[in-house]
């Protein structure tokens, strides 16, 4: 009798054990986390759910969501480390990895604190240089070419590489021209739009003349909330799309149909949403010339550069990055919080988002959306539904194609690039979370996917097209009244 009190007991107090354990594993992994739970600040404001945080610092971009425990920490600070580190040209120690042609020695070096890295053109227009390459041997930024029919170029791809390892020939170099044209508000304020055109000189191999290609360059984006974005729920975004039709103010956004993995679906990601993933494969291969699984071609497979690069001692027999390099990675980049809002109580924050909403702008800077119930699948499998479950989080985006205009300094922002669906004239609405903290993270105000505008003023009135409306809106506020809305965005 008294040993079988004693088993009791022990099976009693094992369940409870187990049971003590598997709840501290739940929590360290963020299961308990609830939107409910989490103690929000006064003069802050949710901006996407569990992965809100709160800090307001150089590194208010690359701080984990608060769900991210356990085994995702670990994760997370490896991805972390891979996103930041340089990439060698031995990255697998097999003499293989970046190059023999690269924009972008680490993620990190175009994406400063998982923001945007400055644009190095107008570092090297401050120093009188007409060279955009920046203070670290860069360009910071993407360089896209096609045919004028849209095609590529069969020796260069859709992206010059201006950079390479040591004894290789880089495929262009960048420069640039700067035009600018003054105007005024119906108030007589005046204010400067630059616009910068690019050329290429140095071809490596055939010298295409100007009139023959179009180029479009882009200042790697934010990647503020970018698995809260991944798991955004497409069908309320297909949705968005079929209600977006303003005439009164001559909206009409459209979603990107794009095809991802052999897989025919709506386009989130990227300026003109021409991506259903983080591409962090594409990354690797493009950005620094690394040969992954999904992308075993060398970017500069069929030209000089390859033999180059096994002169200085390159090997192509093996792949430059693995599977769980990139898996921690895109866990990083998944799990990285959302700042949130901040002084929302400030008179002149509370006056400006009336002024937002006045002007026509949550049309297309949707304020609300909301995730899918699941969450999201990383590269390798790892699930992450701590990201789903339906919250509402508020990107200030509706993520459709928008014409953005062609008029304004007789180009205004199509860069006839084209990408899925969308044309040259047509762009992503842009998410406007965590905007208000580039200057603290990055140094600078340069905005826009070229990074053309200086500053918030500069951001607005190069808005043509579907934005025209609510640009001569904004553009006809009083002096006073732009600064309210303006100190809207920067609480954002």
């Amino acid at each position: 009798m008294k040993k079988d009190v004693i088993m009791m007991c022990f099976y009693k107090y094992s369940f409870i054990l187990l049971a003590a354990l598997s709840l501290t594993a739940c929590e360290e992994e963020g299961e308990q986390l609830r939107v409910q739970d989490i103690e929000v600040p006064d003069g802050y404001a949710l901006s996407a759910g569990t992965s809100t945080e709160f800090s307001r610092s150089a590194y208010s971009y690359d701080e984990a969501s608060d769900w991210v425990r356990g085994r995702y920490e670990t994760l997370f600070n490896e991805g972390d480390r891979l996103y930041d580190n340089v990439a060698s040209s031995n990255y697998n120690g097999e003499g293989g990895g970046r190059g023999p042609v690269f924009v972008g020695y680490c993620c990190g070096s175009c994406h400063r604190n998982a923001g945007r890295t400055q644009p190095s053109y107008w570092m090297a227009f401050k120093n009188g240089s007409d060279k955009a390459t920046g203070e670290y041997g860069f360009t910071s930024m993407l360089c896209y070419i096609t045919k004028k029919n849209g095609a590529f170029f069969p020796n260069y791809g859709r992206v010059i590489h201006d950079n390479t390892i040591y004894g290789v020939t880089p495929e262009g170099e960048l420069h640039f021209d700067i035009d600018s044209a003054t105007y005024q508000f119906p108030d007589g304020e005046k204010y400067t739009l630059c616009y910068p055109k690019y050329r290429i000189t140095k071809w490596y191999a055939d010298s295409i003349k100007p009139e023959d290609l179009f180029i479009s360059v882009r200042v790697p984006l934010r990647h503020v909330g970018q698995g809260v974005i991944m798991a955004l729920d497409r069908e309320e975004i297909r949705q968005l799309a079929a209600r977006s039709n303003y005439p009164e103010w001559g909206i009409s956004g459209r979603c990107n149909i794009i095809s991802e993995r052999g897989v025919s679906q709506i386009g989130v990601g990227g300026n003109k949403s021409h991506h259903a993933d983080l591409t962090v494969e594409l990354g690797y291969s493009s950005d620094m010339g690394m040969t992954n699984s999904r992308f075993p071609e060398e970017i500069c497979r069929g030209q000089k550069q390859m033999s180059e690069g096994a002169m200085m001692g390159m090997a192509y027999h093996k792949l430059d990055v693995s599977n769980k390099d990139m898996e921690a990675v895109d866990l990083y980049l998944h799990a990285l919080a959302v700042p949130a809002r901040r002084d929302v109580n400030d008179p002149d924050v509370k006056a400006g988002e009336k002024l937002f909403y006045k002007a026509g702008c949550h049309l297309c800077h949707v304020t609300t959306l909301h995730t899918n119930k699941r969450g999201v699948t990383l590269l390798g499998g790892m699930s992450l539904p701590w990201l789903g479950g339906r919250q509402a989080v508020h990107p200030y985006s509706d993520f459709l194609l928008h014409d953005m205009g062609s008029e304004i300094m007789g180009v205004g922002l199509n860069d006839h690039m084209v990408s899925g669906l969308a044309r040259g004239n047509e762009w992503r609405t842009t998410p406007l979370w965590g905007i208000g903290l580039q200057l603290l993270v990055n140094g600078h105000t340069y905005f826009l996917h070229d990074g053309r505008a200086r500053n918030f003023t500069e951001a607005i009135m190069w808005h043509g097209g579907e934005a025209q409306a609510s640009k001569q809106k904004f553009a006809h506020f009083s002096k006073q009244d732009r600064a309210k809305l303006i100190r809207f965005l920067w609480s954002l």
